[in-house]
């Protein structure tokens, strides 16, 4: 029997990683881009290049029964920097796709697509969207809420808060989903024909309307063993003060830039109920406790906690 091959952006990142080895664990063979030389694997095929290199998306995209498009920018400094590697490069990635004869094309984006006029990263998040919908493609368009799990950076500092028994938070609410758990929906979503095709899913893991903020920090301060650990809410204003200060000291190292705390500062980032995948599709394995449990083994067997 054909093996099933995926092209993949994104799969020397943290999802894209799981994506990849879930994928290739579920029979596909993988075709992934990558900008620096890679270790050989079973059931992969590296694809040297960038998501504005034409010639190395096409050479990804050739023989291939789905496109997977899952890289991005996070936290650039500049709006044209979030256009170039969030808006552009989804079009560039459609464009390899449509010329290799490829209909199938599943998009990561983000639940801040729903808020383009908040940040620079929604708008070009929302851009990228648009040229997903406008590409004739059989599209299917993933928003994850925040994810974790083993191998994240995103949300290392707040374990390593928990950890010492303080954590700072936003006011609002948000949803959360396992990376594991997100992967396992990508892969099922490569294999489907039919149902998905035009949708929009926000996947979560299940806790209906979300989480507090506070909530999850506790969440979090359990999985590192502390019996209780303090919240302490960060309004609005101080964090988009403190996005401003980031970027005068850090200037193109801030972590925290003014782009970034309006994000983080608004106060509704919990996934559509009515927008989760069809549970005969897809539904979350994972219980968050034991999901956060286990991301604190990893962090602490790998040093990083």
């Amino acid at each position: 029997m054909t093996r099933r091959v995926l092209a993949i952006t994104g799969a020397t990142g943290f999802v894209g990683g799981a994506t990849m080895r879930q994928a290739v664990d579920a029979g596909w063979h993988v075709r992934a881009l990558t900008r620096r030389a890679q270790a050989d694997r079973p059931g992969v095929t590296w694809i040297a290049g960038a998501l504005g290199d034409t010639g190395s998306l096409a050479e990804m995209a050739t023989g291939s029964d789905v496109v997977m498009h899952i890289a991005g920018v996070v936290n650039v400094p500049t709006r044209a920097a979030f256009e170039a590697g969030n808006a552009t490069a989804t079009a560039n990635v459609i464009d390899a796709a449509r010329n290799a004869g490829v209909t199938r094309f599943v998009h990561v984006s983000s639940l801040a697509a729903r808020e383009p006029g908040l940040s620079d990263y929604g708008w070009s998040k929302e851009r990228a969207e648009a040229a997903v919908t406008a590409s004739g493609l059989d599209w299917t368009i993933v928003r994850p809420p925040a994810v974790f799990g083993p191998g994240d950076t995103e949300m290392l500092d707040l374990f390593r808060m928990a950890r010492r028994g303080i954590v700072l938070s936003p006011k609002g609410r948000m949803s959360a989903i396992y990376v594991d758990d997100l992967a396992r929906l990508l892969v099922a979503l490569a294999a489907d024909r039919s149902a998905s095709i035009g949708a929009i899913y926000e996947p979560d893991d299940g806790r209906a309307d979300g989480w507090s903020h506070r909530s999850f920090a506790r969440a979090i301060g359990r999985a590192v063993g502390r019996g209780h650990i303090s919240t302490l809410a960060i309004p609005g204003a101080v964090l988009k003060a403190g996005g401003r200060i980031d970027k005068l000291v850090r200037r193109g190292r801030a972590k925290l830039t003014p782009d970034r705390a309006r994000y983080i500062a608004h106060p509704d980032w919990v996934a559509t109920a009515g927008a989760h995948p069809p549970a005969n599709l897809w539904r979350p394995e994972h219980k968050t406790d034991d999901a956060l449990a286990e991301t604190v083994r990893w962090y602490r067997r790998e040093g990083w906690l």
